[in-house]
C-alpha cells in the first residue's frame, strides 16, 4: 500500500515538472506563439467544425393598426366591443375625441395630418390611426362642376395654390389657371396641369421687328417790305406779317428846314435774311422773301431677340437715357436723374400644351426738344411715345403684327393784313402762309418659338471670314493696298478665310522669302 502511494507521489510531481517547464519556455520565448496566433485555423470538418454564429436579430415589425379616415370639419363615430373607461390622442389640434356611449366615440377632425387614438376598458386595450383629410375646398367643387370629367386636382399650401393632374385641351387648362387665379386672388397660381402632346420646352424665344416710318412735309411763303435806314423820299417803312422775321429800324435821326428835310439817317438790324434777300440801293428800298418748301423722310429698325423662362418677365430696351435736373427741396441743390428712351419690349411667355400666351407691350419714345422746357439754364426736351400692350396666343412658329400705330400732324397757319391782303393781284404780297405735315407709322412683328439649349456638338460652327468695310475707288480693298511692302503682315488677312470652326492662324512667316512670293493659307477646319 505504502509502494502505490510512492508511486502516485512520484506520477504527480513529475507532472507538475513538465508543466512547470512548459510554461517558463512561453513565457521566455513570446514571439514563438505569436505567429501560431495569427496563423489560420485549418478547415475543420465533421465533429470538429466550429459552429456557426447566428444571424442578427432584424427589428420587430410595426403592428399595423386599424386605420380611421375622416375629412377635416367632418365627424364620424367608432364602435368597439369593449365598455370604455378612458381614451387618449396624441393632438388634439388635428382631431379630438369623445366618449358618447359606452362603446361608442365621437370623432371630430379639425386639420389635415395623421395622429393615434387608444381606447382602454378594463383589461381590454386598442389603438387607432387617425387620418384627416384635407377638405374638399370651394374651387375644387367649382371646377368640378364647370369641366366635368377633367382630371383637376386642387392642392393649397399657406401661400399659394396648386393644380395638377391631366386635362384634356389647352382652353380647359388655361380657363382653370383663370379661375382659380380669381377665386384665390390673395394667393400665387401654380398651374401644372398638363395636355395631350404637350411641348416639355419651358423656354420661349421671341423674335421682334419694330419698322417705323416717319414722312414730313413743310412749305412756307411770304414777303416782308422795308426801307433802309435813310428812308425812300423822306419816309422809312416796313410792311410784313409778322410770321417770318422782319428787320428792324434803331437810331432813326431827320433834320428838317422849314417845310424841306435835308437830311435823314438810322440804322436797320437784320435778324434773319430769311431766303431770298433784295435791296435797292438807289430808291433804298428792298425785301427778304420766305419761299421755303423741305421734305424729310425717316425709317428706323430694330429686331431683338429675347428668351423667358415660362411665366417669367422679360424686357428689352435699345435706346438710352437722357439727364434730367431735379432741385431738393429748400436746400436748392440740384441733382441728376436719367430717363430711358427708344425702343423698349417687355413680354411675359406662358406655354400651354402646344400653345404659348404672350402678354406683350411694345413701346418706341424719341426725344422732342421743340415741346421741352428750360429749367434753371438746362433744356429738358419732352418724349414722344407710342406704346401698345395685348395678349395673344399664338403656336410655335406663329407670327403676329401690331400695326396701325400712326400719327398724323398737319398744322396751316396763315397770316395777311387786312385791306391790303384783299387787293386783286398784288394783295398776295401782303399774305404770308406756312404749311406742315407730319405722318409717322408703327408696325410690330413678333414670332414666339419654343427653343431648348443646344448640347455642346449641336452648336454650329462661327465664320471666319470677315470682308473689308470700306473699298477704294477702284474697287479693290484698301486693306490690301496698305498691306503689301508690310513684311508679310497682308497674309493675315488673307488667313482669315474660310467656312469652318474659329481657329486660331497656323504659324505664318515674317520673311517674305520663307513663303517663296506666295501667300500661305490656314487651313480652317
Amino acid at each position: 500500500m505504502n509502494v502505490r502511494v510512492r508511486v502516485a507521489a512520484i506520477a504527480c510531481a513529475a507532472i507538475f515538472t513538465v508543466a512547470g517547464i512548459a510554461s517558463r519556455a512561453q513565457t521566455q520565448d513570446p514571439s514563438a506563439s505569436a505567429p501560431q496566433a495569427q496563423a489560420p485555423a485549418a478547415p475543420q470538418t465533421g465533429a470538429q467544425a466550429r459552429p456557426a454564429q447566428p444571424p442578427a436579430a432584424t427589428p420587430a415589425p410595426q403592428p399595423e393598426y386599424p386605420k380611421v379616415h375622416l375629412t377635416a370639419g367632418r365627424s364620424t363615430v367608432l364602435s368597439t366591443d369593449f365598455d370604455i373607461t378612458r381614451i387618449a390622442v396624441t393632438n388634439p389640434t388635428v382631431a379630438d375625441a369623445t366618449v358618447v356611449q359606452p362603446r361608442e366615440v365621437l370623432i371630430d377632425g379639425k386639420a389635415p395630418g395623421t395622429i393615434s387614438l387608444i381606447v382602454w376598458g378594463g383589461s381590454d386595450r386598442k389603438q387607432y390611426d387617425l387620418i384627416v383629410e384635407e377638405p374638399v375646398s370651394p374651387l375644387q367643387q367649382n371646377l368640378a362642376q364647370l369641366f366635368p370629367g377633367e382630371d383637376i386636382r386642387v392642392s393649397s399650401s399657406q401661400d399659394s395654390t396648386i393644380l395638377s393632374g391631366m386635362v384634356s385641351s389647352t382652353s380647359v387648362m388655361l380657363r382653370a389657371g383663370e379661375i382659380a387665379q380669381a377665386s384665390e386672388s390673395k394667393k400665387s397660381v401654380i398651374n401644372l396641369l398638363q395636355v395631350p402632346g404637350g411641348n416639355e420646352s419651358q423656354q420661349v424665344l421671341l423674335q421682334v421687328r419694330f419698322a417705323e416710318v416717319n414722312h414730313q412735309v413743310l412749305q412756307e411763303l411770304g414777303v416782308s417790305l422795308f426801307t433802309t435806314g435813310n428812308g425812300f423820299h423822306n419816309t422809312w417803312g416796313r410792311l410784313t406779317t409778322q410770321q417770318f422775321t422782319a428787320p428792324t429800324f434803331t437810331q432813326l435821326s431827320s433834320t428838317k428846314v422849314g417845310d424841306q428835310v435835308t437830311s435823314q439817317s438810322g440804322d436797320i438790324t437784320f435778324s434773319d435774311f430769311l431766303n431770298i434777300f433784295l435791296l435797292n440801293t438807289k430808291y433804298d428800298i428792298g425785301a427778304v422773301i420766305r419761299a421755303l418748301q423741305s421734305t424729310g423722310h425717316f425709317q428706323s429698325l430694330a429686331e431683338p431677340n429675347l428668351i423667358a423662362y415660362n411665366g417669367q418677365e422679360a424686357s428689352f430696351l435699345a435706346g438710352g437715357e437722357f439727364p434730367v435736373p431735379v432741385v431738393q427741396g429748400a436746400t436748392g441743390t440740384v441733382t441728376v436723374q436719367f430717363k430711358e428712351f427708344g425702343i423698349r419690349l417687355t413680354f411675359k411667355p406662358t406655354i400651354a400644351g402646344d400653345v404659348i400666351r404672350l402678354k406683350v407691350a411694345p413701346e418706341v419714345s424719341a426725344l422732342d426738344f421743340a415741346n421741352g422746357v428750360s429749367l434753371g439754364g438746362f433744356r429738358i426736351p419732352a418724349l414722344t411715345t407710342r406704346r401698345a400692350a395685348t395678349d395673344v396666343e399664338l403656336r410655335d412658329g406663329q407670327s403676329f403684327a401690331i400695326a396701325g400705330l400712326l400719327d398724323n400732324v398737319s398744322q396751316d397757319d396763315q397770316a395777311a393784313i387786312p385791306l391790303l391782303s384783299k387787293l386783286p393781284i398784288i394783295g398776295a404780297l401782303f399774305k404770308s402762309k406756312s404749311e406742315r405735315q407730319q405722318q409717322t407709322e408703327l408696325m410690330v412683328l413678333i414670332t414666339p418659338r419654343l427653343v431648348r439649349p443646344l448640347d455642346p456638338d449641336e452648336v454650329p460652327p462661327l465664320p471666319t471670314r470677315f470682308k473689308p468695310i470700306i473699298k477704294g475707288g477702284d474697287g479693290k480693298d484698301k486693306d490690301k493696298k496698305q498691306d503689301k511692302g508690310t513684311g508679310g503682315q497682308g497674309d493675315v488677312v488673307d488667313s482669315l478665310q474660310g467656312t469652318g470652326a474659329v481657329d486660331a492662324p497656323t504659324a505664318l512667316a515674317t520673311d517674305p522669302k520663307a513663303t517663296n512670293g506666295k501667300k500661305r493659307q490656314t487651313g480652317g477646319r
